[in-house]
C-alpha cells in the first residue's frame, strides 16, 4: 500500500486556523465554557483544545473565570474571551456614508459612528474625514486596552489586494485611489486591511450573522449599487486577480440602461435603491395614485426605501408592485448564480434585507422557474442579520482572522 503523503505546511496552518476559529466561535457564543465542553461543541479532541487554549491564554486572549463543579468528577475551569486583550477598528466607505466601529476582543462594541457623504465628494476629502473618524475610534479603544490589534476598511469597488488600492469604484467614480498607502501615512502602527466592502460583509455574516455554520456562502447586498461576496470552503473566493464576485455587473439586458461601470444592462441597474425609487417617482408623475405621491412630487431627489416599504406594509399598490418588480429581477440573477455556484446559503443585505418581506416572494417565483432543482431545493435564502452593519462587522472578523493566524506562528 503506498505511503500517504504528509500534510503540507500550508494545509496544517489552515487546519490550525480553522480549529482556532471553531474555539473562538464557541467562546464568543457559549462562554463561560470548560475545555471539555469546548471539545464536545467543536468536535476537536481534548489535547488539541488544551494546546490551543494554552496558546490563547499565553497571549492574553482567553481568561479563566474560576472552577465549575458538576457534583461528580474533578471541577472544570471555566473560560471566556478576555475583552481587555485588545481592541479592533473597522470602517466602511460607502457611496453615501462613512461608518466606523471599534470593539474590544470579546468582541463587544465600544464606539460606533456614521456620517453621510455628499455626492461628488472627492476621494481626498472623503479619506481626510475617514482618518479623523479612525483616530477617534482608536482613542475610544485605548480606554479598554493599549493593545491595538488591527484596522480594516471596506470600500465599494475593486480593490488590489497587493497594494490596497481602490482600482475602480464605479458608483463613486473613483479610479486608482491608494487607500492602504493613506492609512499607512497615519502611523497607526498595526496590521492594516483593505478589501471590497461586500467581501467584508460576507465575512461579517459568516462570523457573526446569518451565515454562521455555513462554508459555501453567497452574499448579495444592494444599496446604490449591487455587490456580492463568495465563500468557498469557508474562505473568501477572490479569483485569479483578486477582484471576483462583481455580480452586479453581470449583463441582464445588452441594450439596457447604462451602468456606472460603462456597460449597459448590468444586473445592478435593475436591483438597487435608485431603481426602486425612480420607478415610484416615474409612476407617480405619470398620474398613478399612491400614499407616497405628496412626498415624491415635493422632492426632486428620491423617496427612501424605508418609506416605500412602509407604504407597501400599509397596502399601497404601487409600492408593492414596484418592490415585487425589483424582486423578480433579483430572482433572475440569483437563479443564474445558484446554477453556477451551488451555494448552501444566500444572504441578502442592504435594501434586500429591508424590503425582504416583499422582495423574497417575487424573487422565489423566478428562482423556482429558472434554477435547476438540484440547486434551488438545497439552498437557504435569508436576510442578513446585521443589515448595513455587515461590512464593519466583517472588518472585525478580518482582524480576528489575522490574530488567529499569528498565534504561536
Amino acid at each position: 500500500m503506498p505511503k500517504q503523503a504528509a500534510p503540507q505546511t500550508g494545509d496544517q496552518a489552515l487546519v490550525r486556523q480553522i480549529n482556532l476559529s471553531l474555539i473562538m466561535h464557541s467562546l464568543r457564543t457559549q462562554a463561560p465554557i470548560s475545555r471539555a465542553s469546548l471539545s464536545q461543541t467543536t468536535n476537536l479532541n481534548k489535547t488539541t483544545v488544551s494546546d490551543l487554549i494554552n496558546e490563547l491564554n499565553e497571549r492574553g486572549f482567553v481568561k479563566e473565570l474560576g472552577m465549575q463543579s458538576s457534583g461528580t468528577g474533578r471541577p472544570a475551569t471555566l473560560l471566556t474571551l478576555n475583552p481587555e486583550a485588545g481592541y479592533i477598528v473597522s470602517a466602511e466607505i460607502a457611496v453615501d456614508f462613512l461608518e466606523v466601529l471599534v470593539t474590544d476582543f470579546a468582541p463587544q462594541p465600544i464606539w460606533q459612528a456614521k456620517e453621510p457623504i455628499l455626492p461628488g465628494t472627492s476621494p481626498e476629502a472623503t479619506l481626510d474625514r475617514l482618518m479623523v473618524m479612525l483616530h477617534q475610534a482608536s482613542a475610544k479603544g485605548q480606554v479598554v486596552s493599549k493593545n491595538f490589534l488591527g484596522l480594516a476598511v471596506g470600500a465599494p469597488g475593486m480593490v488590489d489586494q497587493t497594494t490596497g488600492t481602490i482600482l475602480f469604484a464605479p458608483n463613486l467614480k473613483w479610479h486608482n485611489v491608494p487607500l492602504l498607502a493613506r492609512l499607512e501615512q497615519e502611523g497607526f502602527g498595526v496590521p492594516l486591511f483593505v478589501d471590497n466592502e461586500a467581501n467584508m460583509a460576507t465575512l461579517g455574516e459568516h462570523y457573526f450573522g446569518a451565515a454562521q455554520g455555513y462554508n459555501e456562502v453567497l452574499y448579495l447586498s444592494a444599496n446604490v449599487g449591487l455587490g456580492g461576496g463568495l465563500l468557498r470552503n469557508g474562505q473568501l473566493y477572490r479569483g485569479a486577480t483578486g477582484v471576483a464576485a462583481e455580480y452586479g455587473h453581470m449583463t441582464l439586458d445588452p441594450y439596457g440602461e447604462r451602468c456606472n461601470c460603462g456597460n449597459h444592462g448590468c444586473w445592478e441597474t435593475f436591483v438597487n435603491q435608485n431603481a426602486l425609487c425612480n420607478k415610484i417617482i416615474t409612476a407617480i408623475r405619470s398620474g398613478e395614485s399612491s400614499i407616497l405621491a405628496e412626498k415624491a412630487r415635493g422632492r426632486q431627489d428620491c423617496v427612501s426605501v424605508e418609506m416605500i416599504v412602509e407604504a407597501a406594509r400599509a397596502g399601497d399598490a404601487l409600492a408593492i408592485r414596484t418592490i415585487e418588480e425589483v424582486g423578480r429581477y433579483l430572482g433572475i440573477g440569483i437563479a443564474s448564480l445558484l446554477n453556477a455556484l451551488n451555494p448552501e446559503i444566500v444572504v441578502l443585505g442592504g435594501i434586500l434585507s429591508i424590503a425582504s418581506e416583499f422582495l423574497l416572494p417575487a424573487a422565489n417565483d423566478e428562482i423556482q422557474k429558472r434554477a435547476l432543482p438540484w440547486n434551488r431545493e438545497t439552498v437557504k435564502i435569508v436576510s442578513a442579520a446585521h443589515g448595513s452593519d455587515a461590512c464593519v462587522k466583517g472588518g472585525i472578523a478580518t482582524v480576528y482572522q489575522s490574530v488567529l493566524s499569528r498565534v504561536r506562528n
